[in-house]
């Protein structure tokens, strides 16, 4: 089997790309990597090139939320649909459905939404309604959604989410994501020792829904290092003005896991996540987790972290100086997320991907409007 997957090298759908890709991989599944928008780094160049059995397309082609208008955005899928022929590919999985809203590929297609500019926005400016500017980007997820035959949303409460606001007669089905473990051995057995990091958040530091605004006000307010890692400027010249927080810049995934390694407190904040991978490579580590009482984070992890309202100040000091203080139930909590992160694998991601793949072709339809 060969699947096309598109994929970007700017956010998470890189690392969602490189883990799904190598556990096709291991089931005899030819992926070709599609990559949208800017180009990858020296170093996502290496770890694609060590998958064996997969290859990379760098396209060139446009990203929906870094474009102004539609045209590039149609004019991209149905080059990705040129090159489903050209690849011989068995089946397409668009990681930006708007893709979907061109002319489709002559296969079956799948497409998993990781986030979309209408769900940030509800997230993001609360009460109001979308800019009339992205009303194309709307416009346009809506109709990949509905020409897919299969669609994907990484959580259940995303999938409500997306169903809800695009007015799909059907929820999406769920595949929860998975992620290789950064912290070599933290995945099977328990970490030794006290921790020794402080406290860490990761993400987009410039993107207002992680809330790098409130923690920073937080670090002001915690009697412990409070290191930040990821961008502060986006690529539209977003730029998040921290004062507080240690900012550790963009790190690859040795520098990220060598500071997971000290099993620091690890904070997410963000008042929308559609699943969130920073929070499992934290948990992978053993990293005991304060997060927003949001529902995709609850679906998740309820049970194996402490939840705080989104908006308190206070309940995050709170929270973060009790496990700063209480060696043994920050080791506690650390384990528990460190065994629930065990259920989000990339090969149990990768298995229920070929499972709707699968399905997908046994049912012979192509762009067949199943989800409409």
């Amino acid at each position: 089997m060969r699947i096309l997957l598109t994929l970007d090298a700017v956010g998470g759908v890189w690392q969602y790309g490189m883990d799904l890709a190598r556990g096709l991989v291991a089931r005899g599944v030819e992926p070709v990597l599609a990559v949208l928008g800017p180009a990858p780094d020296a170093g996502q160049r290496a770890e694609a090139s060590r998958i064996e059995g997969a290859r990379v397309v760098e396209t060139g082609l446009a990203l929906d939320w870094l474009s102004e208008g539609p045209e590039p955005v149609l004019a991209a899928g149905a080059a990705i649909a040129t090159l489903a022929r050209d690849e011989h590919a068995d089946l397409v999985q668009f990681n930006m459905p708007t893709l979907g809203a061109a002319t489709p590929p002559p296969v079956p297609v799948i497409a998993v939404t990781h986030g979309c500019v209408g769900t940030w926005w509800e997230a993001a400016k609360r009460g109001e309604a979308l800019d009339p500017a992205y009303h194309w980007h709307r416009d346009l997820m809506g109709e990949g959604l509905r020409s897919a035959d299969r669609l994907v949303a990484p959580t259940h409460s995303y999938a409500r989410t997306i169903q809800r606001l695009y007015a799909l007669p059907d929820t999406p089905q769920v595949v929860h994501n998975g992620r290789t473990v950064l912290v070599e051995g933290a995945g099977d057995q328990p970490m030794r020792g006290e921790p020794t990091g402080g406290v860490l958040t990761v993400g987009r530091l410039w993107d207002r829904v992680k809330r790098a605004d409130l923690l920073d006000a937080v670090a002001a307010r915690i009697g412990a290092p409070f290191a930040a890692a990821g961008a502060a400027i986006g690529p539209h010249g977003e730029r998040a003005e921290l004062h507080h927080l240690r900012l550790l810049g963009q790190l690859d995934a040795a520098g990220l896991g060598a500071e997971l390694a000290k099993q620091p407190v690890f904070v997410s904040a963000a008042s929308f996540e559609p699943f969130g991978l920073a929070v499992l490579e934290a948990a992978q580590a053993g990293c005991a987790l304060v997060l927003s009482d949001i529902d995709s984070f609850r679906e998740l992890w309820d049970g194996a972290a402490a939840f705080v309202p989104p908006d308190d100040k206070a309940a995050y000091v709170g929270a973060i100086e009790q496990l700063l203080h209480d060696p043994a139930e920050r080791r506690r909590l650390g384990e528990a997320a460190r065994q629930r992160a065990g259920r989000y694998s990339p090969q149990a991601m990768a298995d229920a991907m070929l499972a709707i793949y699968a399905d997908a072709l046994a049912e012979g339809t192509c762009s067949g409007r199943v989800a409409a």
